[in-house]
């Protein structure tokens, strides 16, 4: 049993107990350390990641050794490196739990049956998919928008959760920013 995905799909779409069946046998549930990678840079990406318990970040390593934190997922997020896993070439990212995570990995051929087996997630992943990619395009816009400062008020409101689950080197080289100017600007508008 996944109470968190199926309730997760449950709110996007009916599942049949059948259905449900298909999906709990198409998952496979991993405990991850803190810091633990489910792959790194390099690797092929094998999965989609439902994250049922926890934090995972993506994040890639610039030119200068300086890693560059991509994006966060919590409970009820999935995460993966998507072009890596439909190509099945390496990735140009790791992934890595930022605390303590179990997640529910859904391997690509399995996703593959999966849907074939039960066209109800094909909505699903759908509607998802498209609300994630919403997101990635907001965020852009706020890039090239928002100054440092905000930012950090944006994130801040929008995500609480993650101010206090992830490090703070973590989040300033979410935001753009280096740990340094991040603390002036959480000293500026205590938070």
């Amino acid at each position: 049993m996944y109470p968190n995905l199926e309730a997760h799909i449950a709110s996007f779409v009916k599942l049949q107990p059948a259905g449900l069946e298909i999906l709990r046998a198409s998952l496979k549930a991993t405990d991850l350390r803190k810091k633990e990678l489910l792959f790194r840079e390099g690797e092929i990406c094998r999965a989609d990641y439902f994250v049922d318990k926890g934090c995972l970040r993506m994040f890639f390593i610039d030119d200068k050794g300086t890693e560059r934190t991509t994006q966060f997922a919590i409970e009820n997020w999935w995460m993966a490196d998507y072009i890596s896993l439909e190509r099945q070439t390496a990735s140009g990212f790791s992934l890595q739990a930022v605390e303590a995570t179990r997640v529910l990995a859904l391997e690509r051929n399995a996703c593959e049956k999966l849907l074939t087996a039960v066209p109800a997630l094909e909505r699903y992943f759908r509607i998802i998919r498209q609300r994630a990619y919403a997101a990635s395009q907001v965020r852009m816009k706020y890039i090239y928008d928002f100054s440092g400062e905000e930012m950090y008020r944006h994130f801040s409101r929008s995500y609480p959760g993650f101010i206090q689950r992830v490090p703070q080197y973590m989040v300033a080289s979410f935001l753009g920013m280096t740990p340094e100017y991040l603390s002036e600007i959480r000293k500026r508008t205590g938070r």
